[in-house]
């Protein structure tokens, strides 16, 4: 019996890998082609990327292909840089979240100045110094005034949108 052993190189990529990496590269390929015509800027690769997603764009309705150039897409992003169009989608797609807690911590602040009062006000009149610190404790007193009176808070209302252009 003569047998054939073949010596599998320990850097050598199986035929499933390779597929698992070339679906990996379409996935973001279709996540790419899925994005608007003003966040496309916003992400890093080569005329060649963004010409072949322009083409996609362009027969959106034809789902075969479509099909055909996802896969190229596929192919062209195994020469770009794929952890920072991947890290530039991710952030395109958090937009939303980002601005939750942009939103959170600007109430966590109008809520702080409220407590506080003076103490807070200083603070943030040096952080922000185009602030009016005159305006500010006017909201704050106008506001604190509304929680000890149990009223609808139109002056807390009113600081928020205040600090909104600035601290956000």
């Amino acid at each position: 019996m003569n047998k054939k052993v073949e010596v599998i190189d320990e850097e050598e990529i199986s035929k499933s890998q390779i597929k698992r990496e070339a679906e990996a590269l379409k996935l973001i390929g279709r996540e790419l082609v899925g994005l608007s015509k003003k966040q496309l800027p916003q992400i890093p690769g080569s005329e060649l990327l963004f010409h072949s997603i322009a083409v996609a764009h362009k027969i959106m309705d034809k789902n075969e292909a479509l099909r055909r150039q996802i896969q190229y897409i596929g192919k062209v992003l195994r020469n770009e840089d794929c952890d920072a169009i991947r890290t530039a989608i991710d952030k395109l797609n958090n937009k939303h979240q980002q601005l939750t807690h942009a939103t959170e911590r600007l109430e966590k602040l109008r809520d702080d100045l409220i407590t506080e009062g003076d103490n807070k006000i200083n603070e943030l009149l040096e952080e922000y110094p185009s602030l009016e610190r005159q305006k500010l404790r006017q909201l704050v007193r106008q506001a604190n005034k509304e929680k000890k009176a149990e009223k609808p808070g139109k002056a807390a209302k009113e600081l928020f949108i205040y600090l909104k252009p600035v601290c956000l």
